[in-house]
């Protein structure tokens, strides 16, 4: 039977069975594992139908993938994007599974969303949109089921249309969605989750790849794509520690910063983009020779220098022309903060430099480890909901850094065992986050599901 053509979700998938390849030819045994978490547990589909500001019908596609429960009830995020198809949001739950066995806490791995676009559209449109979509999820979810959060284009407003609907339909007051308002059940430090975590993970690279690039010296130059929330969060706290951040980038063009960015800056970006603002029409209310903006392009070759590049826009967003650009620059290390971030091709660069050895090479981070911040808090919200009560932001965040550093170490010690590379040669080289990443998580899921009786 010839299967429809799912490219993000083939390439996920790809990813994964290389990096295992050594662990699966020391442990054949796992290899039924591997061909059974693959598929999902559970594929929702369905429309919705909603009215528009003209009294007109409009309909879209609804999904939600529950990809596996081994570990926790389903979680992961609703995404909603004109892009949204089957092949991105299986992609995403298949990372998620792996991403959020990472983190430590009892979560499976799920992801959905629609294909509407809340851009453009009133605030009155998105309700009746979520009141339509929640209508038919909410069947599927629950917060011992399937806790769903926000991604791209659902953010607190959405979460809060979806949220009230679903409080409506089942009577219940229930931490069933993350990502909620502060007096209402959500938790300090979720939105700025994903970007802190991946600058607390990229910290712990530098401490031990490339101590002279610490984020504390205004010397160390960060290229950052994105400039929604994970790049927002992630731009501030690089500034708040003392490094340079040099670009910000969205669907239309990239914006680099000659001197890098300042906070008051950055937050004017969150402003302008929270109105669906472009950074192209930044310029209009900035200082024109401190900025320039290059149309439909990203940041990764406009740069002549950079230490550390952090993807945190979307997936495939650094191919292999922008990876050979960026090792040209100097980078030394590249961390995502988006799914997926970079192509097959442009990890390949960075993994066979990062085998020179010595001071030279970049090391890769993945996303599912890097990123894995966002849902780590996401988990420490359904905790605090079970309880009933909301920790500090003091003690959110502390609780992050431990998941994070966690998380590196398990990247690390995983990559050393399974990597499965030549070190003969006496270079001492640093052990491939990649591998690590995927087959500590891979272990995770797959030992659950053995014990469960999914596979034996």
């Amino acid at each position: 039977m010839v299967l429809p053509s799912e490219p993000e979700f083939e390439q996920a998938l790809q990813e994964l069975a290389q990096s295992l390849g050594y662990f699966l030819q020391k442990n054949p045994s796992y290899q039924k594992a591997l061909d059974i978490v693959q598929i999902p547990e559970r594929v929702i589909q369905f429309r919705v139908v909603w009215e528009d500001d003209s009294g007109k019908p409009q309909v879209n596609r609804g999904f939600r993938v529950q990809y596996n429960s081994a570990l926790g009830p389903y979680k992961g995020g609703l995404r909603l994007h004109p892009s949204v198809n089957l092949s991105i949001l299986k992609f995403l739950g298949f990372e998620q599974t792996f991403k959020n066995a990472l983190t430590g806490l009892n979560m499976g791995g799920g992801k959905g969303g629609s294909d509407f676009d809340p851009k453009g559209k009133s605030d009155a449109e998105i309700r009746r949109f979520c009141v339509s979509f929640m209508t038919e999820l909410s069947r599927h979810i629950g917060q011992d089921t399937d806790v769903p959060a926000g991604d791209i284009g659902t953010g607190s407003r959405e979460v809060g249309f979806l949220f009230g609907q679903y409080r409506k339909l089942r009577n219940e007051f229930v931490g069933v969605l993350t990502g909620k308002g502060n007096s209402w059940g959500g938790s300090y430090i979720r939105p700025e989750a994903t970007g802190y975590g991946l600058i607390y993970y990229v910290e712990h690279m530098i401490a031990k790849a490339c101590p002279e690039y610490s984020l504390t010296k205004p010397s160390t130059l960060v290229a950052i794509s994105g400039s929604g929330n994970v790049a927002q969060y992630t731009a501030l706290k690089v500034i708040e520690l003392g490094g340079t951040v040099l670009s910000l980038s969205d669907s239309k063009g990239s914006l680099i910063a000659k001197q890098g960015f300042t906070k008051d800056v950055v937050q004017k970006v969150a402003e302008l983009k929270a109105k669906s603002g472009s950074l192209e029409s930044f310029l209009s209310f900035a200082d024109e020779h401190a900025y320039t903006y290059y149309p439909g392009q990203r940041p990764w070759t406009l740069l002549p220098q950079v230490h550390i590049a952090l993807p945190s826009a979307t997936q495939n967003e650094v191919s292999a022309e922008e990876a050979n650009a960026l090792v040209k620059a100097g980078v030394r290390i590249v961390a995502e903060g988006s799914n997926m971030g970079c192509t097959m091709e442009a990890i390949k660069i960075f993994e066979n430099s990062r085998k020179q050895g010595g001071d030279g090479g970049v090391w890769y981070a993945p996303g599912k480890a890097s990123n894995c911040g966002g849902v780590a808090v996401s988990g420490l919200e359904m905790a605090q909901n079970s309880q009933r009560l909301t920790w500090t932001f003091e003690e959110v965040d502390a609780k992050l850094k431990g998941i994070m550093r966690e998380c590196y170490n398990i990247c690390l010690q995983a990559g050393a065992e399974w990597s499965g590379e030549d070190v003969s040669s006496g270079k001492e080289i640093l052990p491939s986050l990649l591998r690590g990443a995927n087959v500590a998580g891979f272990i995770k899921v797959a030992d659950a599901m053995k014990e469960q009786g999914d596979w034996w």
